[in-house]
């Protein structure tokens, strides 16, 4: 059996304004010829298929298309669970009739663990794989908040819920095994950050979370896991160096910072004898560049881009000692007739020349929300002392107000 493991798709996501659903349709075109190259019969989505909770009309026809579409290359089942992005009734609402097309659908925590589980039969019928499909686990499902309780001890409520669903969904798990004929594998799903977990500037898992508040440590899966899908971080990677637990990664750079990373997905292998692993790498649908510099370096970087002839997404960032107060103008000057664009353009020296105001061509897109709280407690001289707590406090509620979010309550 040949199982194929994505996540963070975000279909629907913008960078620096700029629309990427030529990206998507393509991503998901070449997904579908890779199920049908590669044989794949069984196809796990461990969450964020959407970058909101409210997608697009857009969004949604590319992800109903792709399902429809995916059953001719020859998939037998996929399996989707939510993200935190996700709408869980957005999700679900379509599950009965996505049924029909072997789609299984999770897009909340169930009441009853053994709801979670997803028995996959073989083309005569018969159960050949067992699937803890576990979606992202939102705090108000796993934790009751009370009165006068600190900051730790939110981190550790959330952390001993996770775990404590984790075992009860492998121990439903076991059982069904032992009703069903033949020692099945058993494959989990979730979404979530595990300690340890590489992320990058911009991509918009790192803000979520402060110290160790909603970040897991690998022991929690139980042993009887033979592959461990993941979701959530954007760089694909091993969690504490295994290669059966493993986040796939978002398989299209979400920001600048992401564009230099190798993008994959992840076949599995399942025969009577194990798991093993392969990565495939997909290709790039929309280069992008980080140009850094003065002047100099720039226009040089620059020039060398144009002589590629390469479509180029631009992120141009400004640091040299001249302050250049037509820069916008000149970098216009060197693209135009290209086929290169500038997304965003950031000026260094006239931010710190302007000290903590906000500079003339920057825009809250240049800007955290981090960055943002920050000069906001600058500005009302907040003492250093007291700005560590005001932080974790801000960082909890913007957590809060995603998961509320995707949930369609805001």
């Amino acid at each position: 059996m040949k199982i194929l493991h994505t996540s963070d798709w975000h279909i629907g996501r913008a960078l620096y304004g700029r629309k990427r659903y030529e990206e998507f349709e393509q991503f998901l075109d070449w997904l579908t010829g890779c199920i049908a190259a590669e044989g794949i019969e069984v196809l796990l989505v461990a969450g964020d298929i959407f970058d909101n909770g409210t997608p697009s009309n857009r969004a949604l026809e590319l992800y109903y298309r792709f399902l429809c579409r995916v059953a001719g290359a020859g998939c037998r089942h996929v399996v989707v669970t939510a993200g935190n992005h996700d709408s869980p009734s957005l999700l679900n609402a379509p599950r009965d009739v996505l049924r029909f097309l072997n789609v299984h659908v999770v897009g909340c925590m169930a009441e009853d663990a053994a709801d979670e589980l997803v028995v996959l039969n073989d083309i005569n019928g018969k159960p050949e794989l067992i699937v803890c499909a576990v979606p992202y686990l939102r705090d108000r499902e796993i934790r009751r908040a009370e009165a006068g309780e600190t900051f730790e001890d939110k981190g550790r409520k959330l952390a001993d819920g996770i775990r404590d669903h984790y075992r009860e969904v492998g121990e439903a798990a076991v059982a069904r095994r032992a009703k069903l004929v033949g020692n099945l594998p058993i494959i989990a799903m979730g979404h979530l950050f595990t300690s340890g977990g590489q992320t990058v500037e911009g991509d918009g898992v790192r803000e979520l979370y402060v110290g160790t508040l909603g970040q897991v440590h690998a022991d929690i899966f139980p042993a009887c896991f033979d592959y461990l899908a993941l979701g959530h971080l954007h760089v694909a990677q091993r969690v504490s160096g295994s290669d059966l637990r493993r986040y796939s990664g978002s398989p299209l750079p979400m920001s600048f910072a992401e564009a230099g990373q190798s993008k994959i997905v992840i076949v599995l292998n399942c025969d009577a004898s194990g798991v093993t692993v392969q990565e495939i790498a997909v290709p790039c649908f929309q280069p992008l560049a980080t140009v850094r510099g003065d002047w100099q370096r720039i226009s040089e970087r620059i020039t060398v881009l144009k002589k590629e002839s390469a479509p180029v997404w631009l992120e141009v960032i400004y640091d040299g000692a001249e302050v250049i107060g037509d820069l916008q103008d000149k970098l216009r000057g060197l693209i135009d007739g290209t086929a290169l664009e500038i997304l965003r353009a950031k000026n260094m020296r006239l931010v710190e020349r302007t000290l903590s105001r906000m500079a003339m061509e920057e825009t809250l897109d240049d800007l955290t929300v981090d960055e943002v709280f920050a000069r906001c407690l600058t500005a009302h001289e907040v003492p250093q002392e007291q700005q560590a707590e005001l932080v974790a406090a801000f960082r909890e509620t913007v957590a809060m107000l995603h998961e509320d979010a995707a949930l369609g309550e805001l």
